[in-house]
């Protein structure tokens, strides 16, 4: 290597930090993303209080009683509303969680489709399930 590189090395070394990383900050889409996650943590600290209540008191019931509980409108939207909190808020995690520790891309994007495809499969039957019961059929 010739003196002149060398000294071009020494010099993007001693470069400030916040020089060498102009492009390659924020995509603008952090916040959100941290936002959306603490509301989902919210949401999920009552209707998680409000689920395990609701279990309790449907423990040793029979089949017709468990199932008038979960028909019942308020309980049903309860329901569905913790599973879409639940599913969101698990996602989010996951991505955070992908995004830091999988280093290679192609896994890295089979594994962020495949959480996704897992939360949008287990929200629609969780949503079929609650709402056969709901309306009786």
């Amino acid at each position: 290597m010739s003196a002149n590189g060398q000294q071009h090395d020494v010099r993007k070394q001693l470069r400030n930090p916040l020089k060498r990383a102009r492009g390659l900050g924020s995509a603008q889409s952090g916040v959100g993303h941290w936002w959306t996650q603490r509301v989902t943590a919210t949401a999920l600290v009552f209707l998680a209080l409000w689920f395990v209540v609701t279990v309790l008191g449907a423990l040793h019931a029979d089949y017709a009683t468990a199932k008038s509980i979960i028909a019942k409108p308020w309980n049903a939207l309860l329901l569905v509303a913790f599973v879409l909190a639940m599913c969101w808020h698990a996602v989010l995690g996951l991505q955070v969680v992908i995004e830091d520790y999988v280093h290679t891309r192609w896994k890295e994007v089979a594994l962020l489709v495949l959480v996704k495809f897992i939360a949008v499969l287990g929200t629609l039957a969780t949503l079929m399930a609650v709402l056969r019961v709901a309306l009786g059929a």
